[in-house]
């Protein structure tokens, strides 16, 4: 199994999954392949059945049992059995899940790359792109992008401006930390404490 990492922490549990395996190989680890195979018949493209299938790999063992995932229309997850909030994510190589029996959850993993220098002003509010480190100006920007797609996700509101409506506060990145944040989106206009850590291959943002 390729568990890159595994947390079971007191109102949360998550998990990365490395993509090593093919197909057969991630197949042999569920109770019923065929269902499986079934189920990601509309994915013709090889990396999006390896991602179909690596992410229900990585349930199963943050669960201890296979759990089935079904989509809202506007195509959050949710498990069919409701014994978790659940949030999903993937980005080139990896998969990651986090999961919590009490409380809405978001998570998001970012490839690293350079590419996000030339979006900033795309996502970020003036205010945020002057706080931006510049000997680690990378990793700043893609934990700003990442934390602010684990805001949406936990709001799971439409229409929402990523530079208008999600606020992240200065802060110096890391190997790993947290940072503070809110949502101007609805009424309630919520804090959040997002946790990150940074990888040679990628970011990764929780909440």
């Amino acid at each position: 199994m390729a568990i890159l990492e595994k947390h079971i922490e007191t109102d949360c549990r998550w998990g990365i999954w490395k993509m090593d395996e093919s197909i057969e190989e991630l197949l042999s680890l569920f109770s019923n392949p065929e269902q499986q195979l079934g189920q990601m018949q509309h994915l013709t493209a090889q990396c999006r059945r390896l991602e179909w299938l690596s992410v229900r790999a990585l349930l199963k063992n943050l669960c201890g049992e296979e759990k089935q995932i079904e989509y809202f229309p506007s195509g959050m997850p949710y498990l069919s059995d409701n014994s978790y909030h659940i949030s999903i994510s993937h980005t080139r190589g990896y998969v990651a899940v986090i999961l919590s029996s009490q409380k809405k959850v978001g998570i998001d993993i970012e490839q690293y790359g350079e590419r996000i220098l030339k979006l900033r002003t795309k996502f970020l509010s003036e205010q945020e792109i002057n706080t931006i480190s510049p000997e680690k100006e990378v990793y700043h920007l893609l934990l700003y992008w990442s934390g602010k797609e684990t805001m949406f996700k936990l709001l799971g509101e439409q229409e929402v401006e990523f530079k208008e409506h999600l606020l992240i506060s200065p802060f110096h990145p890391e190997e790993k930390g947290t940072f503070a944040a809110r949502e101007l989106r609805t009424s309630e206009q919520q804090n959040f404490l997002i946790h990150y850590q940074t990888h040679p291959d990628f970011v990764i943002t929780w909440c």
